[in-house]
């Protein structure tokens, strides 16, 4: 009698135990199996099924890790990790942007890969890529897509105008771009017109190229913001085409890049700066027989070079599978995959041998041209930068959209984002 009692607790002991253990990892397969969690930001058609098809085919592999997809938004990305991140909810992997990444690095939110990362994807990443997810001695995201920003033209009306068509071996200056734009105007018409509703990292990352900073890190490690001649280039440039020449409009100012195309396709504008991307809205949209081409952007006293934020995936600090997580990270940017989603976004990707594919050096809609500036594109300045976005949100976006609109002159522009940008920063460097 006691010996059946024992043997009936015991068995009901060990089905509490069975019940207990599931998604906490081990080799077996049911109640066993670790499920992690991806949260990824693609929203584009082709880039949300490129993703939800490298899922699937992952879990097919490895039915003791299985994955599972959770939409996120770029609009709430930021404060939705917050939340998520302080409640202990966080996603084992997260998609976000490098320039996005600073706050949760140092706040300990985020995994230091270097020991989780294989080598093949340490070596296959160029060392310029991985500086955009350095923050102090760790890496907290693999950086897998980017894209510089072009001029997306108008091909008709530059052909007709009788203007040097730039490439990227032969573009045009910031000095010639002012004055082309100049010729293309009038009669209603503008050479240009700048989507600025987001003025601030366009001015910085596009300033790069004219060998402007506005962040200088000490050797005390400390982040000051100064405002040198290199810096004012681009800036000055958009100010006088909208201020001075009228070749940009000023109604521009406050849009997003995608407000701008309805214009660029009536023949308002015939040029837009935009991101490489945007290709993909100009194909769906563009009326049938439009003809545009992508240009590289200006360059200045350092080239082409341009500052990027590429898109990256992390691993958060509070997950209980990081290994399993880093190689489905592994699994998701091998060279074809890496394509693949490169392909679903229309962005280029970080990989060297995803970059060299030949499905990315085609004539047909100019992904030849951006493959041909990959090579130049930099850490964004800001990358590192603690208390960037309080800087860039109460202090620059203000005083570059003033600028541009010609309420304020470049003394006050230098004073604000020097003096008040300074005072913002400190804060974060005690």
């Amino acid at each position: 009698m006691r010996t059946r009692m024992f043997l009936a607790l015991a068995a009901v002991f060990g089905l509490l135990l069975t019940g207990c253990t599931g998604d906490s990892g081990g080799s077996g397969s049911g109640s066993d199996r670790i499920t992690l969690r991806f949260q990824s930001l693609a929203w584009q058609e082709e880039s949300v099924e490129a993703n939800k098809e490298l899922v699937e085919e992952w879990n097919a592999a490895h039915p003791d890790v299985r994955v599972e997809y959770v939409q996120g938004s770029w609009d709430s990305v930021h404060d939705q990790l917050l939340t998520s991140f302080e409640g202990g909810e966080a996603p084992d992997i997260i998609h976000d942007a490098s320039d996005d990444l600073a706050d949760f690095a140092y706040g300990g939110y985020l995994a230091d890969l270097r020991e989780l990362l294989p080598a093949r994807l340490k070596e296959e990443i160029p060392d310029r890529s991985w500086e955009t997810a350095t923050f102090g001695d760790g890496i907290y995201g693999v950086p897998f897509l980017q894209e510089p920003r072009v001029l997306i033209a108008n091909a008709e009306w530059l052909k007709e105008s009788g203007v040097r068509i730039p490439t990227p071996e032969e573009p045009w200056s910031w000095e010639e771009f002012r004055q082309i734009t100049k010729e293309l105007s009038g009669d209603g018409k503008y050479g240009v017109a700048w989507p600025l509703k987001e003025p601030v990292s366009a001015t910085l990352n596009l300033s790069l190229s004219a060998g402007g900073r506005i962040f200088h890190r000490g050797d005390d490690g400390k982040v000051e913001v100064r405002f040198d001649a290199a810096d004012e280039v681009v800036p000055r440039t958009v100010h006088d085409q909208v201020a001075v020449d009228r070749s940009a409009p000023g109604t521009t100012l406050g849009m997003g890049g995608s407000d701008t195309l309805p214009g660029f396709f009536g023949g308002k504008y015939a040029m837009v700066p935009l991101g490489f991307s945007y290709r993909q809205q100009i194909v769906q949209q563009a009326p049938e027989g439009f003809d545009w081409q992508v240009l590289p952007a200006p360059a200045g006293a350092d080239g082409l070079t341009q500052g990027v934020s590429p898109q990256t995936l992390s691993i958060a600090e509070d997950s209980a599978h990081k290994k399993e997580a880093a190689e489905f990270i592994d699994f998701l940017l091998r060279p074809e995959n890496m394509v693949r989603l490169a392909l679903g976004d229309w962005m280029l990707p970080t990989g060297r041998k995803a970059l060299s594919d030949p499905a990315l050096h085609t004539e047909k809609y100019d992904w030849a041209t951006g493959t041909a500036l990959a090579e130049h594109l930099r850490s964004a300045p800001a990358q590192s930068v603690r208390g960037y976005p309080e800087w860039k949100d109460k202090v620059a976006t203000p005083a570059f959209q003033e600028y541009y609109s010609g309420a304020i002159g470049l003394d006050e522009l230098r004073k604000r984002l020097v003096e008040d940008g300074n005072l913002v920063l400190a804060r974060y460097q005690r």
